[in-house]
């Protein structure tokens, strides 16, 4: 990888983070407008097709984009995604932006630690300790202990969670299939999952918050095509980090367009869970670098 190739990837990664922050603003206000179903339903009917054409496009044909050895788990996936997305659209609405993105950044440590039982990978004592103060900093966000913990708050915990299930049957297929794969499963299972939902929960909306509906479907598809291009740029452990930006962005989105607070407790929390997932990242990188390279099979 030349460092031109790794800046630009980083670059794009904080692009798409930003993006992302955007469209987590427009989903709060529409799910608000509307409800968090019929919001996330338009985003899938937008983003399936930009998926398997995309999918299409770099596989040859879409059969080839959707050929997989793991039918049941690329399902399971686009089901985790379909629920992780209004769990987190319905944190924004019952929290807002800061203290939802405050939780779920606990997700990366989540995935560390699924990945033991799930896919038999080491998890070292340090890493264990990072995953710790990480629910540690999560109970610093929540304050259990003030009297003020309410259900609402366990919602973004939830999404968080199945985001880390979805990141480990993510990395369980990747080992036969290809990303593209992956993607186009994660589109098309989405939609067809989400369309009877949304329209059972339809309720109309403004002329006003249908320009901004479709606002948010292409900040969904440049934000992943960003996404795309940065690991295509750069290895995925030096773009990782930079993806805690969207906390930053979001919690701006959320303190200038709805007037959110950002309270000390969820300030020192945030800066907690984040620092351990960073040194979270830091020692899977480390333990990557050490590794003994594949051996080939004798010919």
């Amino acid at each position: 990888m030349r460092a031109q190739d790794g800046r630009r990837g980083i670059f794009l990664m904080a692009l798409a983070t930003l993006v992302f922050a955007l469209q987590d603003g427009l989903s709060r206000h529409l799910a608000d407008a509307a409800n968090v179903l019929v919001v996330v339903t338009i985003r899938y009917w937008f983003f399936a097709p930009f998926a398997l054409l995309l999918a299409r496009a770099r596989s040859g044909s879409l059969r080839a984009a959707l050929r997989t050895r793991h039918p049941l788990a690329q399902g399971a996936r686009g089901l985790l995604l379909a629920f992780e997305i209004c769990a987190m659209v319905l944190a924004f609405t019952l929290l807002g932006l800061v203290e939802s993105h405050a939780v779920f950044t606990v997700s990366p440590l989540l995935v560390a630690a699924l990945s033991v039982p799930l896919l038999g990978e080491r998890v070292g004592w340090r890493r264990w300790l990072a995953i710790g103060l990480g629910f540690a900093g999560v109970l610093v966000i929540l304050s259990p202990g003030s009297g003020a913990l309410r259900a609402e708050a366990l919602v973004p915990l939830v999404a968080a969670t199945a985001w880390a299930l979805y990141n480990v049957l993510t990395r369980l297929v990747a080992r036969d299939d290809g990303a593209m794969a992956s993607f186009a499963w994660t589109g098309l299972v989405g939609a067809l999952a989400m369309t009877p939902l949304g329209l059972l929960a339809w309720e109309p909306m403004a002329a006003r918050d249908w320009a901004l509906m479709g606002l948010l479907c292409l900040t969904s598809v440049l934000g992943h095509w960003l996404l795309i291009r940065a690991y295509e740029l750069a290895e995925a452990s030096a773009v990782q980090p930079f993806a805690y930006l969207q906390l930053v962005f979001a919690s701006a989105v959320g303190v200038a367009a709805f007037g959110e607070a950002l309270a000390p407790q969820v300030a020192l929390g945030a800066a907690i869970v984040v620092g351990a997932g960073l040194f979270a990242l830091w020692r899977e990188r480390l333990r990557a670098r050490r590794a003994p390279p594949p051996t080939e099979a004798p010919t």
